[in-house]
């Protein structure tokens, strides 16, 4: 049986290599919460983090400390609307873009 990478390093190695695949992880990660796929965006942002910023220096930004940044985006995390949002606000100016809500007919 052939050897796989992990995939948290091609994660990590494309983020580091491609700024639209970073803006598009995080992108995607917003939308599926904003679809009430809380779970899956949640790992796809700790999925963002640990490919580019790290939680060590998210925690200085955000000023909470850096456990409970990996607690709110674990499997079992509750973020509050205040922690969710400013970590999302850091992410998006560390990434230089903004992100803006539009409502669309389904």
């Amino acid at each position: 049986m052939p050897l796989t990478r992990n995939f948290r390093e091609t994660i990590r190695d494309r983020a580091q290599r491609e700024p639209a695949f970073r803006r598009a992880l995080l992108q995607e990660a917003i939308e599926q919460m904003l679809g009430g796929d809380v779970d899956t965006g949640k790992s796809m942002i700790r999925n963002y983090i640990n490919a580019t910023v790290g939680f060590p220096a998210l925690a200085l930004t955000v000023d909470t400390p850096a456990e409970s940044l990996m607690r709110m985006f674990g499997p079992k995390g509750n973020p509050s609307a205040r922690n969710l949002f400013g970590v999302i606000a850091a992410l998006q100016e560390r990434e230089g873009v903004h992100f803006a809500v539009k409502a669309v007919a389904p």
